[in-house]
């Protein structure tokens, strides 16, 4: 007797997270197997002619990527998905699914500083032309879309400095113009917010930080609602897009523990958000989960919970001071990444063209890993003596 398939629409998500594509193993075996395939054999001529059989080529689909495609539809609530190689992969493959020669695309002026050099050399090359826009402009993006307007971009909270786009409204602007509207939904995991819901029609993420969670595999993921799946998934394959199965294999084991860890996240990087905030070092702290902080009401309104990365501007002091600050600290990575156990913290400066960004002060970039944020708070307690010391 075969076991009922669950009704994912009916679940909550914590559950679809640990049931969502595990009918793709076998043999009472609760994790789906790892396929390394290139060839896959057809048992008839006529079978190979027509590509009648759910697998044809390695690059075309296995079970390993289905299950990690379906999982990550459910998780977002879209129609379908693909997994790249990694999220600038993922964001390369859906802009140029979307877009070509004579057109023109929005991006927000926060985005991820690889989208901007895409935009800026492979887009540009290819003669499509980028403009740069206020994140917060909201439906003011109507007075930027033009004929040729084909694609409105979104990342919120925006890159590094954590603007939070009013989503819904830029959206029903794009629609209104008949554009399509695609979110970098990275920082919330997919999970704590819908891109769907508020009226995207494609997400993509950077699955390698917390669908794999661990700091081990580079993943990217594109999810599609129905209008726009075929012209994606035709672009994907046209262009080799594909991922290892070990990595996406790491994906699937994160991907059934995010929601606990996306809570920890949450809590760890509140307290040491708030801990911040009340530092005579810092004048401001950039995570829109908290009070008065700049984005709060709309994320307040549209996401569910918040992820472990934010930000933090410092008052006016030396690059030696930071670099004293951060080089002594122990709990503490310098990298550019996140979404691991591990917590991580860099030095930045905002890149803006369309925007101005006027803080005085140093500007870093945190992620709040899994760590106790007692032990976090000393560690930067002890930073913030070394920085008053070299100021």
């Amino acid at each position: 007797m075969s076991k009922k398939k669950p009704d994912l629409n009916s679940l909550k998500p914590e559950t679809r997270l640990i049931v969502a594509g595990r009918e793709y193993a076998e043999h009472g075996i609760v994790n789906p197997a790892v396929y390394h395939a290139s060839t896959i054999t057809f048992p008839t001529v006529k079978t190979l002619l027509e590509r009648d059989q759910p697998y044809t080529y390695g690059r075309k689909g296995t079970p390993t990527s289905r299950a990690l495609e379906t999982a990550i539809a459910a998780l977002e609530g879209g129609h379908d998905c693909k997994v790249s190689s990694s999220g600038l992969a993922a964001v390369t493959t859906t802009l140029l699914a979307f877009l070509k020669t004579g057109e023109h695309v929005l991006i927000p002026d926060t985005v991820y500083h690889p989208v901007r050099q895409l935009c800026d050399s492979v887009l540009k090359g290819l003669g499509i032309e980028t403009t740069y826009y206020d994140p917060l402009i909201g439906r003011g993006v109507a007075g930027l879309i033009r004929a040729n307007t084909k694609v409105v971009y979104c990342e919120s909270p925006g890159s590094q400095t954590m603007e939070v786009q009013d989503i819904p409204a830029i959206a029903e602007v794009a629609h209104g113009k008949n554009c399509i509207m695609i979110l970098d939904n990275t920082w919330a995991g997919g999970f704590y917010f819908n891109a769907f819901a508020h009226g995207c029609d494609v997400s993509v993420q950077a699955a390698t930080k917390y669908i794999v969670g661990h700091s081990d595999a580079m993943l990217g993921s594109t999810v599609c609602n129905e209008k726009t799946w075929g012209q994606f998934k035709q672009a994907f394959e046209t262009m080799g897009q594909f991922a290892g199965p070990d990595d996406m294999y790491l994906a699937l084991r994160g991907l059934r523990t995010m929601s606990v860890r996306l809570e920890r996240h949450m809590q760890n990087a509140t307290a040491v958000a708030e801990w911040l905030r009340g530092r005579s070092e810092v004048e401001s702290v950039l995570y829109p989960a908290l009070s008065n902080a700049p984005g709060h009401a709309v994320w307040k309104r549209d996401f569910t919970g918040a992820s472990g990365l934010f930000s933090a501007v410092l008052k006016p002091t030396s690059e030696q001071s930071v670099a004293a600050m951060l080089e002594g600290l122990s709990l503490f990575g310098m990298g550019f990444s996140w979404g691991g156990f591990e917590s991580l913290v860099v030095p930045f400066k905002p890149v803006r063209t369309a925007t101005t960004w006027t803080a005085p002060g140093p500007c870093l970039r945190f992620h709040i890993g899994l760590e106790c944020p007692d032990d976090l708070i000393d560690d930067l307690k002890q930073g913030f003596e070394r920085l008053k010391k070299t100021s």
